[in-house]
C-alpha cells in the first residue's frame, strides 16, 4: 500500500533474519528499507498486506507465530517500531480464532475488522474486531449450524459498506456444498448468508469465492486449500 509519506509498505511471507517474513518500505525510486524481521514469537508468515491508520502506523496479520503460535495481529510505526497487539489461540480449542490470512479493516469507528481462517467455536474460522490498543472480541464463529450454510474458512479481507456493515466471503460451506458463501455482518456481530455459490447447474454462478492475490502465490483452491495454507511457508526456500 502507498502510505501518507509516499513510500510504499509491504509484506513477505519468508526470508529475512529468521525466515519468517518481514514488514518492508520501498519508495516509488526502489529504494528498499526492512523495517522489521519476524522470529517466530511475534508472528511469522504474513500474508496479507498492510493497512495505515489516521495515527500513521501500520496494522497487520501474521498467519503464524505469536505466543500460541495460532497467528497475530500487529501493529508497526513507519519507522519500524513494532508491536504484536494480539496472539491467536490464547483461549482454549482456539475459539478466539487461529490462523488469519486476510488483511484488517480499519472501519469508521476506530476499530480493525478481519477473520481468521480457523478456530472459532467449531474450528472453522472467524470474523473478529480488535481495538487499535488490542482488545480482541470474536463477532462470529462459521459452521454455527449443521451443514455450514452460513460457510466456512473465510480467507479474503472484509469490506465495510456504506451502510456500516461489513461484507465477506467464505472459501467453503454454503446452501449447496463446500463451494462458499458471501455474507455480511453487522458491527455488533449478526451474520447474514446473502448467496450460496455453486446454486445454479454445473456451478454456472462461480465457485469457490477467494481472493484473487492468492493465485499469484500459487496457492491451491478447494480440498488442498487448507493443507497448502500449512505447508506453504516451508516448502519454499530463499537461496
Amino acid at each position: 500500500m502507498q502510505a501518507v509519506d509516499g513510500d510504499f509498505y509491504g509484506t513477505t511471507d519468508i526470508g529475512g533474519v529468521y525466515g519468517d517474513g518481514t514488514v518492508f518500505k520501498i519508495t516509488p525510486s526502489g529504494i528498499l528499507t526492512t523495517l522489521h524481521t519476524f522470529n517466530g514469537t511475534d508472528g511469522a508468515s504474513p500474508l496479507a498486506g498492510l493497512v495505515q491508520a489516521p495515527n500513521g502506523d501500520f496494522y497487520g496479520t501474521t498467519y503464524r507465530g505469536g505466543a500460541y503460535s495460532g497467528g497475530t495481529v500487529f501493529k508497526i510505526a513507519p519507522g519500524g517500531t513494532f508491536t504484536t497487539l494480539y496472539s491467536f489461540c490464547a483461549k482454549g480449542r482456539c475459539i478466539d480464532g487461529l490462523q488469519p490470512g486476510a488483511a484488517l479493516v480499519q472501519a469508521t469507528n476506530g476499530d480493525f475488522y478481519g477473520t481468521t481462517y480457523f478456530g472459532g467455536a467449531d474450528d472453522f474460522g472467524t470474523v473478529f474486531k480488535i481495538t487499535p490498543s488490542g482488545s480482541l472480541t470474536t463477532l462470529h464463529s462459521f459452521c454455527a449450524e449443521d451443514g455450514c450454510p452460513d460457510g466456512e474458512y473465510p480467507l479474503a479481507p472484509l469490506v465495510q459498506g456504506t451502510d456500516g456493515n461489513f461484507y465477506g466471503t467464505t472459501n467453503n460451506g454454503g446452501a449447496h456444498g463446500n463451494f462458499g458463501t458471501i455474507f455480511k455482518i453487522t458491527a455488533g456481530g449478526t451474520l447474514t448468508t446473502l448467496y450460496s455459490f455453486c446454486a445454479q447447474s454445473g456451478c454456472a454462478d462461480g465457485a469457490p469465492p477467494w481472493e484473487s492475490s492468492r493465485t499469484q502465490m500459487g496457492i491451491s483452491t478447494g480440498p488442498r486449500l487448507r493443507a497448502d495454507l500449512k505447508i506453504m511457508a516451508r516448502s519454499l526456500a530463499c537461496p
